[in-house]
């Protein structure tokens, strides 16, 4: 890890002394370097195709050159410091995810138990319409049997008020015969 260290300052230096001219206006060396060889290909020079990939190469270098000198500079003794930032900000970032994971974890479990609860509760009522029917069926018999008695009780009623009926008569005709006998 310290080989790294020095590498990113010189990296950084070198982006620096890349960047230190202003992206809009190149040097005026670098003005003559590619007049000069504009004006070579112009001129007849080979036209080969690897002199054309030079010259993307050197249009794709010219503007990631330009990118990174549009980019914040950063200071060289801040690297380390910056490195760190970064972990701290990214393990701060972390410990929020991990919370809200067990926030979301704890509410998925609260969730999961009350559908248990509602499934149980519908099971439960999915199970009474049967015990509902056997209850009518029973209660429907218990009915049966309560009118039956109730006309069981009427007969007697009227069984009573026949017997009495009898046995007033019955009476009647004791004391005629007795009146009669003497």
């Amino acid at each position: 890890m310290s080989s790294y260290y020095p590498r990113t300052k010189d990296v950084t230096r070198a982006r620096k002394s890349l960047s230190d001219s202003p992206p809009s206006s190149p040097s005026p060396t670098a003005k003559n370097f590619r007049h000069d060889r504009l004006s070579r290909l112009d001129s007849g020079g080979s036209g080969d195709s690897t002199t054309e990939k030079l010259l993307g190469r050197v249009g794709s270098y010219t503007r990631r050159e330009t990118r990174l000198a549009s980019q914040s500079k950063p200071e060289e003794g801040s690297a380390t410091g910056d490195y760190k930032k970064m972990y701290e900000t990214a393990l701060n970032e972390n410990d929020k995810l991990k919370s809200r994971l067990r926030d979301s974890k704890q509410e998925l479990a609260k969730i999961r138990s009350q559908l248990d609860k509602v499934t149980q509760k519908q099971d439960r009522m999915s199970e009474r319409p049967p015990v509902l029917e056997s209850d009518k069926k029973e209660k429907q018999a218990l009915e049966k049997r309560v009118s039956d008695m109730e006309e069981e009780l009427k007969v007697l009623v009227e069984l009573k008020s026949e017997n009495q009926r009898l046995k007033d008569e019955n009476g009647a005709l004791i004391r005629v015969i007795s009146k009669l006998s003497k």
